[in-house]
């Protein structure tokens, strides 16, 4: 097919806020031009029928750990990051923050340079780095290595400033129980995303460090304070205060869907829960298991789990949870896509939606109807091909 003008028609326009119907998304050489009714539609234009399918833009994961059959744990380097970000844009992500579990000062080190080497080199899909440790609570250590975790140091602190020079979205999960409310200050007026877990701390100290300016909560749920009848724990404090937003593995195993239910409905704003992959190195494969730090990880039934029975990430891409969020809890399909779309994309600073002028083919998913399926597109914008998730 040519390029020139093509026009996709017969489906749901998401626009990154809203879905349209009875519109039509124009195309110039790639780039989109803007929504117009069905009927001003040229017959000298290249027409795709969407046959009821959603035309929407790039999924936006803030918690990629691999996929490709890697994790970027085993050895960071700018070609895990590649086959990584191939990875999850067959899954439909065209934006994601690679993400290094608890480890060693020397492979942090080797992870930023992987992630400043992908920028530099313009990798699709690599937009920043995402630090999940090793400054955590060990009492909620979950699948992290409990003797590599460790209180943040001054050397530590001058390293992720350092880092955020050359990465413009740089997100760090923290527990307040290793990490001072001081460090976080320095942390987020340098422009570094705090984002509270793996941590037991109270209601009280979250708030704390929310006015401190963490602005997030890793994985909502899963591996902190719970919500109790006389302290409402991070879990309590994700749901409460406004100031923080909060990712959400919506497998249905890490988080039960009468719960993920629950939080939707009681989140207060601004801010916002959003959709997470958490995926690992199985994403995109077929894998059976991997290996983590010489840990196995075996993937069971829709599971990953460590020897032990841990879950260690999630066997998840962002179409399955966007269909769980609609078909388990009840979200509407349009709340569900701003969760894995232009709501993340709006946390990190990053543009997301139909931009007249800007947006590109590319950056685009045709996901089917049913939240069953879905093709990234391409330039060329084949109409016939559709992968499942």
């Amino acid at each position: 097919m040519t390029l020139a003008t093509v026009t996709f028609i017969g489906g749901h326009i998401f626009d990154g806020e809203h879905l349209h119907d009875a519109k039509a998304a124009q195309f110039h050489d790639g780039v989109f031009v803007g929504l117009v009714p069905d009927s001003r539609i040229s017959a000298t234009e290249t027409v795709i029928d969407l046959n009821g399918d959603i035309l929407s833009p790039g999924y936006v994961d803030l918690q990629v750990n691999g996929g490709g059959g890697v994790m970027f744990n085993d050895d960071p380097n700018l070609e895990k990051l590649k086959l990584i970000a191939e990875a999850h844009r067959s899954l439909g992500s065209a934006s994601i923050l690679p993400t290094l579990i608890t480890a060693r000062s020397e492979k942090t080190t080797a992870a930023i340079d992987a992630v400043r080497m992908a920028l530099n080199a313009n990798v699709p899909g690599i937009v920043g780095l995402h630090l999940e440790g090793p400054h955590l609570s060990v009492s909620r250590k979950g699948a992290h290595d409990a003797s590599l975790i460790r209180p943040m140091t001054n050397a530590d602190l001058h390293q992720l400033l350092a880092a955020k020079a050359d990465i413009p979205v740089l997100k760090v999960t923290i527990a307040p129980e290793s990490v001072t409310l001081n460090q976080v200050t320095t942390l987020v007026e340098a422009g570094i995303l705090v984002s509270l877990g793996h941590s037991d701390t109270n209601f009280d100290t979250c708030r704390a460090y929310a006015e401190a300016g963490a602005s997030c909560v890793t994985h909502l749920f899963n591996a902190m304070s719970q919500l109790g009848n006389r302290e409402p724990g991070l879990v309590g404090a994700a749901l409460e205060l406004g100031l923080l937003s909060a990712g959400l593995i919506a497998d249905g195993i890490h988080v039960h869907p009468a719960t993920m239910r629950a939080a939707w409905k009681g989140k207060t704003g601004p801010g916002r829960i959003f959709l997470v992959s958490d995926a690992m190195a199985v994403a995109g494969t077929e894998h059976i298991e991997f290996s983590l730090d010489d840990r196995r990880i075996s993937r069971r039934d829709g599971r990953l789990i460590l020897d032990d029975g841990t879950l260690a990430g999630a066997d998840l891409d962002l179409t399955k949870a966007v269909s769980n969020v609609v078909n388990k809890i009840g979200i509407s399909v349009e709340d569900a896509l701003r969760s894995a779309t232009s709501i993340p994309a709006n946390i990190i600073g990053i543009s997301s939606g139909l931009v007249p002028g800007e947006t590109n083919l590319s950056d685009l998913n045709r996901i089917s109807g049913d939240l069953a399926g879905l093709q990234p597109l391409e330039a060329t914008a084949d109409p016939e091909h559709r992968s499942n998730s």
